[in-house]
């Protein structure tokens, strides 16, 4: 039989031959029939968009920011956590910015200072928070275990430490500034000269490290003044003073008279009462300023009867009337006792032996009253030398400076010393 060339498998089913394209059909076998075709095979060659260098570097870019942002956000947050947790200083300590330092300056000098861990994440904190131009200068008290948040808020506060400067009333004007010069938290040189007698403050200043001596010493002449001149304008119209000079001349020896203030106002009119009908005086602390001036009495120097005899221009035991400068710097209690003293006739106090004062209008009764105390000065003397193992006690004038026990005729000399009114 005959076969037509250009005809197919007669039974449309599948193929059992293979045709070439110009070729003879070719017979396949059973095996080689069942077998399935191979499927279209990919293309030979790759996209052009997969081979393009933008989409590469997107790619790039894109892995790399998501790095970066994970990771900035890890930094954020233990950097976060590190601003606010518990300082590396376990006592704290004292921290001084001075004017015009950088918020870098101050995170290095805090983590040499062991204040805080990291200078970088103080410092980046400071400027997260818009606080890089608020830290202000001062010297500061930083806790202990102060996170670097807490420390940030304190310098930001601006509440420094403060020092304080007190001058007790009854000190010279070269022992009160003595106490200006001691004072390390001070800064700079003391004034080149003295102040007046009497011209000092007896206050307490308060005041930052820095602050200099010479603006301490001017701040208390100041304030002194001030005070002067207001206890002066408000005095009683009757005074026998002559002058604001004298008006404080008189207050510092009240001053070094009695520490007691229900005696001052009394003390004043004692003095008042003495200058007024021209008598002397008599007052232990002018004696000891005219033998010591500024430097005061050393403690274990006793005043001595002959000490009384010491011609000084501040012996008011010699001169009338009053001294020629204040014998201390007086406060302001002095000052108002003798703007506006007791009304009373007193003439004459001497020691109660108790702290105070026993006073008196004649010398009859002043003399009983010294008596009184020379007797019980006496058994103190001796129970002294008793319990120190001395026969006698040594011969002393009875020294009543500063402690207020002595004054306008404490020896029991009063007129019979000539200082009687003229």
């Amino acid at each position: 039989m005959r076969t037509n060339p250009g005809s197919t498998n007669p039974g449309g089913g599948g193929d059992i031959g293979r045709q070439g394209t110009n070729g003879p059909i070719v017979p396949k076998t059973a095996a080689e029939a069942l077998r399935p075709e191979a499927g279209t095979p990919p293309p030979s060659k790759r996209s052009r968009a997969s081979r393009s260098q933008v989409v590469v570097f997107l790619n790039f870019f894109l892995s790399v920011a998501i790095l970066v942002v994970l990771a900035s956000g890890a930094a954020l947050y233990f950097g976060m956590q590190a601003f606010v947790e518990p300082g590396p200083s376990a006592n704290g300590d004292t921290f001084l910015i001075k004017p015009n330092t950088g918020v870098q300056e101050i995170a290095d000098q805090l983590e040499r200072r062991n204040l805080i861990s990291d200078a970088r994440i103080f410092r980046l904190g400071v400027r997260a928070t818009g606080n890089e131009t608020a830290l202000k200068a001062g010297e500061y008290a930083v806790k202990p275990r102060a996170s670097m948040r807490d420390i940030m808020e304190l310098f930001k506060s601006g509440k420094s430490v403060m020092y304080s400067l007190t001058i007790p009333e009854g000190l010279t004007v070269e022992q009160a500034l003595q106490r200006v010069a001691d004072q390390e938290a001070l800064t700079g040189d003391m004034p080149a000269t003295l102040p007046p007698e009497g011209s000092i403050a007896t206050d307490t200043l308060r005041f930052t490290r820095g602050a200099t001596r010479q603006q301490m010493v001017e701040k208390l002449v100041a304030d002194q003044k001030k005070l002067v001149d207001d206890v002066w304008s408000h005095r009683a119209p009757d005074l026998p003073i002559a002058n604001i000079d004298d008006f404080v001349t008189l207050a510092s020896i009240v001053e070094k008279e009695t520490g007691r203030s229900d005696e001052r106002s009394r003390v004043a009119a004692v003095f008042l009462n003495r200058l007024a009908k021209g008598m002397r005086l008599q007052s232990d602390p002018t004696i000891i300023y005219g033998l010591f001036g500024g430097k005061g009495k050393p403690a274990d120097r006793p005043i001595y009867q002959s000490d009384l005899d010491k011609q000084t221009p501040y012996n008011t035991y010699m001169i009338k009337g009053l001294p020629p400068t204040p014998i201390a710097n007086p406060g302001r209690a002095a000052l108002e006792a003798v703007a506006n003293p007791s009304k009373t006739d007193d003439l004459y106090f001497v020691a109660d032996g108790n702290g105070g004062h026993v006073f008196a209008a004649t010398l009859e009764e002043h003399n009983q009253n010294v008596a009184r105390y020379r007797t019980l000065q006496k058994k103190q003397s001796d129970a002294a030398a008793k319990a120190s193992g001395q026969t006698t006690a040594p011969a002393a004038h009875d020294d009543n400076a500063g402690d207020g026990d002595a004054g306008a005729g404490s020896g029991g000399d009063g007129d019979e010393n000539g200082d009687a009114a003229q």
